[in-house]
């Protein structure tokens, strides 16, 4: 029996049995879709743990990608169930986001690309759509896998303990900071700031990087976040943080 598992204007997904489904509305582009199959597919082929991809296919007149259901708890509900346990969880998930990074696939887009396509397609002034894109130039370049989307609801754990990732569609390979800096901004942006500096502090603890470079990082992440933002709250957030202001 299919269930629904949630809805969004132009995106249903549901479980069907042990798959799940994926059900894309005209919003997304034939490219996009097969592009978030690849990316799954070829994070796959790295041995971590995410849901295995079966098929790219048309369901209904519209397209669809079938995939594992990874049954389990994700660690945004687990934080909300067990807030006592809010810091060991906070850990885990550090853990599990280096074991990402310390995984390569080097076909995956490569990360600094993409925020620099992203800062280019914005509506921010010429001037500072060039400084941003310079400044891209001179950041570190790793190819570390990243996920891009690094946060405690697409991190499910099964009865058995192991941790799923879940939602690849935006996987590149790249600076492993500048992931973690990504996830603290989707955190800020989500209204969980005490959360998004619990995380952050402890990735720099566990990976070694500095307040500092993760400073680095935000004006140009979230610039790229500007290119499909339109929500006003959110826009205004992420500007203040384009200009480095309100860190």
């Amino acid at each position: 029996m299919k269930q629904i598992i949630a809805e969004r204007p132009d995106k249903t997904i549901y479980r069907d049995g042990d798959k799940l489904i994926k059900l894309f509305g005209e919003a997304y582009s034939k490219s996009d879709i097969l592009n978030e199959a690849l990316n799954q597919a070829r994070v796959a082929e790295t041995g971590l743990h995410i849901p295995r991809v079966h098929e790219v296919t048309v369901l209904g007149g519209r397209p669809a990608i079938v995939m594992d259901y990874i049954e389990g708890t994700t660690y945004g509900e687990l934080l909300k169930k067990y807030p006592e346990k809010r810091e060991e969880l906070i850990r885990e998930l550090v853990v599990i986001q280096r074991s990402v990074h310390a995984k390569k696939h080097l076909l995956l887009t490569k990360y600094i690309d993409k925020l620099k396509m992203k800062i280019l397609r914005t509506d921010l002034d010429a001037s500072t759509r060039y400084d941003l894109s310079m400044r891209l130039d001179d950041m570190r370049r790793h190819t570390h896998v990243c996920h891009g989307d690094f946060i405690p609801s697409n991190v499910i754990l099964t009865k058995d303990g192991t941790p799923y990732i879940i939602d690849w569609s935006h996987a590149s390979q790249g600076n492993s900071t500048a992931d973690a800096t990504k996830s603290y901004l989707l955190l800020r942006l989500a209204g969980e700031r005490e959360l998004a500096e619990s995380y952050i502090s402890a990735f720099c603890a566990e990976a070694g990087a500095t307040a500092d470079y993760v400073r680095e990082w935000i004006p140009l992440i979230a610039a790229a976040q500007l290119y499909h933002c339109t929500q006003p709250e959110k826009r205004a957030m992420l500007l203040q943080w384009t200009y480095e202001e309100d860190f």
